[in-house]
């Protein structure tokens, strides 16, 4: 079965132990100071790279008009602002476009669900980088030999029955793993306080905790894009926390499906039709150049000498 990863954003603390995990487990260096093309992985200017897989994202909200609070304002240090924390990585998508897209087949989908890059197989053309409504892809534009990079939702422990390491080290559970069918029931009793289903999970504490946290009544990744594997419940409005909020609800392979599932078919059929074009075309063109031939060597031909008429000799 498909799994995927349930996010409660009240929970993090924005320790980065999710981000330190990743980077470990994937190699992956830390870029905050490179000379070029720097990105950090904490704070307000945390953003995905070719080095970072996941990050951390800070956000300041206004605790009164509840609105993003500019970076570059001074810290309130009166209770009017509050701090959320967002982890960003690859959502996975159910119909990843990236897949779609890469006529190299360089992007895979593992049949539990992680999307997977194979770089052995990359051609670099960077379709992918277009075709992700999230603009996950990152491109290795400080590599003399680039090659594109994201997160694989660590696929080899998924294959083995683990979680994905940055779920694994979190210490504020922000984030569980498990059946994706499961997690989505899940976050929709959270959000609709259905108590008789989440005592099949929580203890009365708990269900009192999470249903005091007033979430807003959306969950990201449910139906954007089609769905996606890694889904986000929060307390603040996901457009404020910076999530792409005009993500189409259709998957985008589903746009050009119809035209795809044609294309050999119409592909064959102009194949067809040019090859007997120039089959009769070539046919046309040496007959044309036999005939023409044939004119010139007849034209060319030598006429024959006239005969000679015999004449007598005078009479003397």
């Amino acid at each position: 079965m498909t799994k995927g990863v349930l996010v409660d954003l009240t929970k993090c603390i924005g320790c980065n132990s999710c981000v330190v995990a990743c980077k470990m487990y994937n190699n992956n260096k830390w870029i905050d100071n490179r000379t070029h093309f720097p990105a950090a992985t904490s704070g307000e200017d945390a953003k995905l790279a070719d080095e970072n897989w996941t990050v951390v994202r800070k956000c300041r909200i206004s605790a009164e008009t509840g609105e993003r609070i500019d970076k570059r304002a001074p810290l309130r240090t009166d209770g009017s602002e509050v701090w959320r924390y967002v982890k960003e990585q690859c959502l996975h998508c159910k119909d990843p476009a990236c897949v779609s897209s890469c006529f190299a087949t360089a992007f895979r989908q593992t049949e539990l669900g992680p999307v997977v890059y194979y770089p052995n197989l990359c051609v670099g053309c960077r379709y992918c980088m277009l075709a992700c409504p999230f603009n996950i892809p990152k491109f290795e534009w400080d590599n003399p030999l680039p090659m594109l990079t994201k997160c694989s939702m660590c696929s080899a422990r998924v294959e083995s029955g683990d979680a994905p390491a940055c779920v694994s080290v979190c210490p504020t559970d922000v984030m569980k793993y498990g059946e994706y069918d499961d997690l989505l029931k899940e976050a929709k009793a959270i959000l609709a306080g259905d108590r008789q289903y989440l005592q099949q999970i929580y203890s009365e504490k708990e269900i009192e905790t999470l249903l005091a946290r007033g979430y807003v009544q959306h969950i990201y990744g449910a139906e954007e894009a089609g769905g996606t594997l890694w889904i986000y419940i929060s307390d603040k409005p996901f457009e404020t926390l910076g999530f792409k909020t005009n993500v189409p609800k259709q998957s985008i392979p589903s746009y050009t499906e119809g035209f795809t599932k044609k294309s050999l078919v119409v592909g064959v059929v102009w194949f067809a039709i040019l090859s007997c074009l120039y089959v009769v075309t070539g046919f046309i063109s040496r007959r044309a150049k036999r005939q023409k031939e044939q004119e010139q060597a007849a034209n060319d031909k030598p006429e024959p000498p006239a005969e000679s008429v015999a004449t007598e000799p005078p009479v003397t």
